[in-house]
């Protein structure tokens, strides 16, 4: 009976988001008095229908209600109750219902916050939210309903939740990355009403802003716990594969990130109108062909959660209709945008451009090289697959001239910089980064010019945002919380790419055969290797390997890598011993076991790999400062005020 009633919320949920899409998105000549206050009602019904229907799926799963499909095929009796709740969203029917929670959750917060916005402006917003939510749940309802049940045939258990889900980074990675990719539905939607109502203006681009940089920094927290679940799950010492799955978020995150800076320009210059709106519709349209490359089995991954054609094609439609709908009205509407504001070649201004002209150029590369290989079989039959050296061979250099681009920023003014200012940054900050960076470089193995280039580059940014913080602090005795999340946001910047670079070419890599007390050396560390010993786990039962680790400077720990194996189903998984630390990570994954007790070994000494990590978070943290940042408030209700001040005039 619950099932059913969370099958009636879903419905019920479809009805309104319909009903508040036609008011919302109706001609401004037929718009009913109150139409603001229905669209609001209705996005309020719409969030307590889906938490009723996504609350129903979670008794399933934790009362073990195996005559829903489902939770029979995603879920066992031994399964832990962590992730009993966790796997409502490790499968593609619950996870889309997540997806649809927290559209929802961001309407509902958008629906609290309309004062703020112009009535008409506001209705076009959540009708257009609201248009999308139903788009989703049919999606849900009538090719991927979570609720169905196996009646008569219902199993006495279930078949168990993939091993590979089995973990913490499953209950906090999807939430993360759907907020991020569902978030950026709002910068789109206010896209969608600015090019309707006409007004692509300053006060769009600042009402704008804060949710972007919202649903950036969910996107970049996302991303970054999906890499470092990767890195200790899968046992391969790894932190990034440019798997498709992964670049299907990297895709909105670039988008994102250059939408950031061109609202920027947009709300203080008034200039790259057209272009913000572009970006603004690609961001959440990227996030949907992530979503049909996650669902329809086009491309093979480890992350993929369906292949099932007619979800697929349900998505390429939806897909076409979002985006074919969205660039019709841009194609109608933003020619009349266009803005011809002067700047110079040394101005914020254009390093902006700079800035998302490396980002779109990066975007293209990686949309070639996940996509490329889907045109290929479809045109010739064959297959190609397109690995890691043709990211990196584009990302590289692109990711060291956005690196440029950020370090001019702090010194660079809106619209002119006189040559004296520029000065600085060169004579001082760049002069100590080359000097740092060499030492750097030279102190660890000096094998390839681009590691000297990044460090160089990174340490360049610090230094020029480190100067631009005195001298700022020296004229003004507290700094405004917006910018502070943009140097916190490029710190963070900074420090990944010393992470990547350090990382990706100082690593040590050991595979070897090791019986009980053999010893093998990682660099400077001796690994000895003591046997393996059985031990019960709670639906689980795993070899684990004991290793004791010893340091040039005496100091010693131990780690124990396991190799697992299910009671429910008898899958095999390995989980990697790591001893995690600021400098490095030494990392320790079994094998297979070999003749005379002896096992197959993978050795890791990973230097700086926590570093990309807390770059990413550095950078999430820097995007939400800027979101509580108080002007974006003050703005706002004083425009507001203006507006409903003219009408009254009127």
């Amino acid at each position: 009976m619950i099932a059913e009633f969370g099958q009636v919320g879903l419905a019920l949920a479809g009805c309104l988001a319909l009903a508040a899409a036609i008011i919302g998105l109706m001609p401004r000549r037929m718009t009913l008095a109150g139409a603001s206050q229905g669209a609001v009602s209705m996005v309020v019904g719409q969030f307590v229908f889906i938490t009723v229907s996504f609350a129903a799926l979670v008794w399933c799963f934790v009362t073990d209600d195996f005559s829903v499909a489902y939770v029979a095929n995603h879920s066992n009796s031994l399964l832990p109750m962590q992730y009993k709740v966790s796997a409502v969203w490790g499968g593609h029917e619950g996870s889309f219902l997540l997806w649809i929670l927290i559209m929802c959750a961001w309407m509902l917060v958008l629906a609290l916050r309309g004062k703020n916005y112009p009535e008409g402006f506001f209705t076009r917003v959540l009708g257009c939210m609201s248009l999308l939510n139903l788009g989703f749940i049919c999606f849900a309802f009538f090719t991927s309903n979570p609720f169905e049940r196996l009646i008569p045939m219902t199993p006495a258990d279930g078949s168990d939740l993939n091993p590979l889900l089995q973990d913490f980074g499953l209950i906090v990675h999807p939430p993360l990355l759907y907020m991020g990719y569902v978030g950026l539905a709002v910068p789109f939607a206010f896209a969608v009403a600015a090019l309707m109502e006409n007004r692509v203006d300053a006060a769009w681009a600042r009402w704008s802003r804060p949710w972007t940089n919202f649903a950036w920094a969910f996107l970049t927290l996302g991303i970054a716990l999906g890499s470092w679940w990767a890195y200790y799950e899968l046992g391969w010492g790894g932190w990034w594969f440019w798997d498709p799955v992964e670049n299907a978020s990297f895709m909105p995150w670039l988008a994102a990130t250059a939408l950031i800076h061109s609202l920027a320009v947009t709300e203080k210059r008034g200039t790259f109108k057209s272009w913000t709106l572009l970006l603004a519709i690609a961001g959440f349209s990227l996030s949907l062909l992530g979503a049909f490359i996650v669902r329809s089995g086009v491309l093979t991954s480890v992350h993929a959660f369906a292949v099932d054609p007619q979800r697929g094609m349900y998505i390429l439609i939806f897909l076409a209709v979002v985006v074919g709908g969205s660039l019709t009205l841009y194609g109608l509407r933003a020619a009349g945008q266009r803005a011809y504001v002067g700047f110079s070649l040394m101005s914020r201004e254009f390093f902006m451009l700079v800035n998302n002209v490396i980002l779109v150029v990066s975007l293209a590369a990686v949309m070639w090289g996940t996509l490329s290989p889907i045109g290929y079989e479809a045109l010739t039959g064959d297959r190609i697959s397109i690995g890691v050296p043709f990211f990196n061979t584009f990302f590289v250099p692109l990711m060291l001239l956005l690196a440029l681009a950020v370090v001019m920023v702090p010194v660079l003014n809106w619209k002119r910089t006189p040559l004296q200012k520029l000065k600085s940054t060169f004579v001082q900050a760049l002069p100590v980064a080359f000097v740092l960076g060499g030492i750097w470089w030279f102190v660890t193995e000096p094998k390839y010019v681009s590691v000297l280039a990044a460090l160089v580059l990174a340490l360049w940014i610090v230094a020029t945002h480190a100067r631009d913080i005195w001298l700022r602090s020296r004229k003004s005795r507290g700094l405004p919380l917006a910018y502070w999340g943009m140097t916190t946001a490029h710190l963070g910047f900074a420090m990944s790419i010393i992470g990547i670079a350090i990382t990706a070419t100082q690593s040590i890599e050991e595979d070897v055969r090791m019986a009980p007390q053999d010893v093998s050396m990682l660099g400077t560390a001796e690994v000895r290797f003591l046997g393996v010993r059985t031990v019960d786990g709670p639906n689980y039962q795993a070899e684990q390997g004991v290793f004791v680790v010893t340091q040039a400077d005496g100091g010693s720990f131990e780690l124990r890598p396991e190799k697992r194996r299910y009671l429910a189903g008898g899958n095999v998984m390995t989980e990697a011993g790591i001893q995690a630390g600021f400098f490095a990570d030494t990392y320790v994954s079994l094998g297979e076991p070999l003749d005379g007790g002896a096992w197959a070994v993978r050795l890791h000494y990973k230097p700086l790999v926590r570093w990309v990590w807390l770059g990413a978070l550095l950078m999430a943290f820097g995007g939400g400062l800027a979101v509580m940042d108080k002007r974006y408030r003050r703005l706002t209700e004083r425009r507001t005020a203006t507006v409903a001040g003219a009408q009254s005039a009127a």
